[in-house]
């Protein structure tokens, strides 16, 4: 597979537009959107920018500012559901439609927190929230903003789309976050994203009449009195509205896409993988590092298995993203502090689903979209979403099952802390055969030795 600048076509190519706006299917799910959120977003924004007259890089610039608006998603999601005893994924999707109205605010407040909470421990929360909501809510934005514009500065994005990202929540009237900038301090393309999501929100919710009706309520409040007018312009052009809620949305966002002045090469492609595990790392504590760790251990066996160079950086990237999946996964389940319930664990063992249908979505990633599919599967057919067996499941998904598995014991997790390496091997010895691939398993145990022997254990790395 190559990677193309916007406009390029070929053979095995992808372009980068398509790339990145697969990916973003991932924080539609974190932000607990129905699925296309970014990128329909991306085009309304789009569209604002042309009304406004920008030249092509000023659109590069913003279409990527709407379609990565919420790169930093995932890493609020655990200190949500710790304040708010609430579902983040829900939490998340209805927050989007809260205006500055105290009713709603208080309105949103005791119907999201603490609702399968006891009665005591709800009060606490509401009670924590209603003194402290500034405080808190203050601080759930600037980790947002900040994760956010970090992540877009690893993906080479120049600092206007960075500055921006930082700046989504940030209100015309200064009344957002996280800085509390007003007016024209706040960055063209931060108004235009703020005011996309808004439409698309209300729109996919509740038709066009209620996006026209949020937008015009909060102009000059939230709102760019400007970026209103260019909205309401193109809102009334003919196949806007159609566009907007037509499957053929996103071929036409990808069409639309200014060509990209960053080069794409292979480590780009390896900065896209890195970032993305970054994001699905940070949805939980309990998972920090777990992806890259992953993808250090699956490389360790390949290289003991004789795999090339070139697929082990192949493997390397489906590793880190292996687990995307869970961003669709509420932190009320990733962090419980016990055994899930039937619902639950169908809700957790739904992440592999996930993940597959994501990394599909870009057709030069469907082997990387099996291995995500198919991570949990077992040789005996025990395993999940398909139940698998034997030759059913392919030798990188097999590497990729081992490495998880063996971070996951090692790992500290909300229900019982890190194992020793030893026990874990252990574990996984007395499932060789059965859940584990015996070739695989063996050439974990050969690089976990040569690591702990301080020696190479492996070929020279790539």
């Amino acid at each position: 597979m190559r990677v193309v600048a916007d406009g390029e076509t070929g053979t095995g190519t992808v372009q980068f537009s398509e790339l990145l706006g697969a990916l973003s299917h991932a924080l539609d799910l974190t932000e607990g959107q129905p699925a296309g959120h970014c990128v329909r977003a991306t085009w309304i924004g789009f569209q604002i920018g042309r009304q406004m007259g920008l030249p092509e890089l000023q659109l590069w610039e913003l279409y990527h500012t709407v379609m990565l608006k919420d790169l930093g998603c995932s890493s609020n999601a655990a200190r949500i559901c710790e304040l708010y005893l609430s579902d983040d994924l829900s939490f998340k999707r209805d927050f989007k439609t809260v205006s500055d109205s105290l009713p709603k605010v208080l309105g949103f407040v005791f119907s999201h927190t603490g609702l399968k909470a006891g009665l005591a421990e709800r009060f606490r929360a509401v009670l924590n929230i209603l003194q402290n909501g500034g405080a808190i809510v203050d601080d759930l934005i600037q980790t947002r903003c900040q994760r956010g514009a970090e992540i877009a500065r690893a993906l080479r994005f120049p600092p206007a789309v960075c500055g921006a990202i930082h700046a989504l929540d940030e209100h015309w009237n200064g009344g957002g976050r996280p800085d509390r900038l007003a007016g024209p301090a706040i960055p063209l393309y931060a108004r235009v994203a703020l005011l996309a999501q808004v439409v698309d929100v209300f729109h996919t919710a509740a038709g066009r009449a209620a996006a026209l009706a949020e937008v015009r309520a909060r102009a000059g409040t939230w709102f760019d009195p400007q970026v209103v007018a260019c909205f309401e312009a193109v809102a009334a052009e003919p196949g806007f509205w159609e566009m907007l809620a037509s499957p053929e949305v996103e071929a036409a966002v990808f069409a639309l896409a200014p060509r990209s002045p960053i080069v794409v090469d292979e480590d780009y492609l390896d900065d896209i993988a890195r970032a993305f595990a970054q994001i699905i790392d940070a949805k939980s504590p309990f998972t920090s590092g777990h992806s890259e760790r992953v993808a250090v251990y699956a490389d360790l066996v390949a290289a003991e298995l004789g795999y090339a160079p070139e697929q082990r950086r192949w493997l390397r990237r489906a590793a880190l993203l292996h687990d995307i999946g869970k961003l669709g996964v509420s932190n009320a389940i990733l962090d419980k502090n016990g055994k899930l319930d039937d619902a639950e664990w169908q809700d957790m063992r739904n992440h592999a689903a996930l993940s597959e249908t994501i990394l599909a979505r870009v057709a030069a990633f469907h082997e990387m979209a099996r291995i995500g599919g198919g991570h949990h599967e077992r040789l005996d057919g025990k395993g999940y979403p398909r139940g698998l067996k034997g030759p059913e499941i392919a030798p990188e998904t097999r590497i990729v099952s081992v490495a998880d598995v063996f971070d996951a014991l090692t790992a500290d997790r909300p229900y019982r802390k890190a194992m020793p390496v030893e026990k874990a091997l252990g574990i996984m010895r007395t499932d060789v055969g059965a859940a584990f691939d015996p070739d695989c398993f063996a050439a974990l145990e050969r690089a976990i030795a040569g690591l702990e022997a301080g020696l190479p254990g492996m070929r020279a790395a790539a």
